[in-house]
């Protein structure tokens, strides 16, 4: 779409920031095309462009010297309630694309911009503007809920993020069900409670059970409650947490260990939202939201008959894949500094953030244990830090960690190569001794090493610098291995 509008009528674009770069890029990259650009640095003037001009689009900056953004982009959608409105800002703040898109906004840009990306954004909100004013498209507006105070809450300013922040704002609102699928330490259950916070259930009960954590018994009983006599121990009748979520939202983590027994009753209490308690028949009505979250594939889980499909269905009616930490590093330093910031208070220093040494071992890292390991990494360096700034000997624990995690994983992975290696080679290997005789070592380690190599060329497409990184040597190693090959 560079340079060209995939559109057929005239349209209106209203850009208002008080950064005069900012005006002046929208300038270049939007004055050549089919479209009016109307560029205002001001609150009032962006108010009357749109009551006047009735622009399709608007760009509008969160961050004002008058009012927020946000008051702009409320007192815009009353105006003109079809007008698509994007949000930028400079803050990497998490709340703000929650409220952005809770209030209506179309999209939430962070800045500086990716141009390509920010004119996809616009065209793509000249797209829908247009459609809506056919059908009469309008958004529902809610009211601004802020984060409470004190809690933990997931931030980040990754794409990847922004995105997730986005559909929060869009989806908090519903009654529909969730389901939160991520690796173990992405932050699945602060999320659940992100989207609890900014929901119209936030007055009422948000209750988490870790459906791994009983066994199916216990865990029927902790959801739906039990009467007396039920079983052995149930000595008097028990609330579940289902009824005592009434008009609340329940948070099931780690769905996927749930038996397909449970999962049946589950079912059923979410299609009718009733249930009876364990050992009664007194059926309970509730109304309550479920959030599920899972760290197993949960579609394997389905091939290997392990998970209901129609469970599955149900759960899934808003989607969520929370990304590893290793696949936004861009959030790190963000994290770090907050994480720094809550255990220096917690623990009374004066710990003003990380050097910038630590911040790139930190980069470096591969968290397998996401954002939970890079929190306990950080609390453990506040501990040891006796100055004003975290420097990397403060993480010399979490490297000596990780050495003895990877060195259990290569044992790990070496006995499952080497019960393969034996499989293949032991039925010829008196075959080969005969042939060979005391050269059996060298020609079968030849034979493992020209397979690697060879492998690794292919997948690398013959480039022999990315072959070497794929295999963990350098590349004049590999030339040598290569020669030897072809000599042999």
């Amino acid at each position: 779409m560079d340079g060209k509008w995939d559109i057929d009528m005239k349209t209106k674009l209203l850009v208002m920031d008080d950064d005069l770069p900012i005006l002046s890029l929208f300038e270049t990259v939007f004055s050549t095309v089919d479209t009016t650009l109307f560029l205002e640095k001001s609150y009032d003037g962006a108010l009357q462009c749109i009551a006047r001009q009735k622009p399709n689009v608007a760009v509008l900056d969160i961050c004002l010297p008058e009012k927020s953004g946000l008051d702009l982009l409320q007192e815009a959608k009353r105006i003109d309630p079809n007008l698509a409105v994007i949000m930028i800002t400079g803050q990497n703040t998490t709340q703000n694309a929650i409220d952005a898109m809770k209030l209506g906004a179309y999209d939430f840009l962070i800045k500086p911009f990716n141009l390509s990306r920010l004119k996809r954004a616009v065209q793509k909100a000249l797209d829908n503007n247009l459609l809506s004013r056919k059908v009469h498209f309008v958004r529902e507006r809610v009211s601004s809920i802020a984060w409470s105070e004190g809690r933990d809450i997931m931030i980040g300013s990754s794409p990847e993020m922004v995105e997730i922040w986005k559909m929060v704002g869009k989806v908090a609102n519903s009654d529909a069900t969730v389901l939160i699928q991520g690796d173990s330490g992405t932050g699945k259950e602060l999320l659940a409670r992100a989207i609890y916070m900014n929901s119209g259930r936030k007055q009422k009960q948000f209750l988490a059970v870790n459906c791994a954590a009983l066994p199916e018994p216990l865990l029927e009983s902790e959801l739906f409650g039990h009467e007396k006599g039920a079983f052995t121990d149930a000595h008097c009748r028990r609330i579940g947490k289902l009824e005592q979520c009434n008009g609340g939202t329940i948070f099931l983590d780690e769905i996927g260990e749930m038996s397909l027994a449970s999962q049946g009753k589950l079912l059923r209490a979410l299609e009718t939202q009733e249930f009876e308690r364990v050992g009664g028949n007194e059926t309970i009505k509730v109304d309550v939201r479920v959030i599920a979250a899972s760290n197993c594939n949960l579609a394997e889980a389905i091939r290997e008959k392990r998970f209901r499909l129609d469970l599955y269905y149900r759960l899934r009616v808003v989607s969520f894949e929370l990304p590893p930490l290793r696949e936004r590093r861009e959030d790190i330093p963000l994290l770090a500094e907050l994480f720094t910031l809550k255990y220096s208070r917690k623990y009374g220093k004066r710990i003003k953030g990380l050097s910038t040494e630590a911040l790139e071992l930190l980069l470096g890292q591969e968290w397998e244990g996401n954002v939970r390991e890079l929190q306990n990494a950080v609390n453990s360096a506040t501990v040891l830090c006796e100055g004003e700034l975290l420097l990397p000997e403060h993480f010399e624990a979490m490297r000596r960690n990780d050495v003895g995690l990877c060195l259990t994983q290569h044992r790990r992975d070496g006995d499952e190569l080497s019960n393969i290696f034996q499989e293949v080679i032991e039925p010829r290997f008196d075959d080969l001794c005969r042939k060979c005789r005391s050269s059996v070592f060298d020609m079968i380690s030849m034979g493992v090493e020209k397979a690697m190599v060879e492998i690794a060329l292919d997948r690398c497409e013959q480039n022999q610098v990315m072959a070497a990184r794929m295999l963990g040597i350098s590349r004049n190693t590999l030339r040598d291995r290569i020669d030897r090959i072809r000599q042999g």
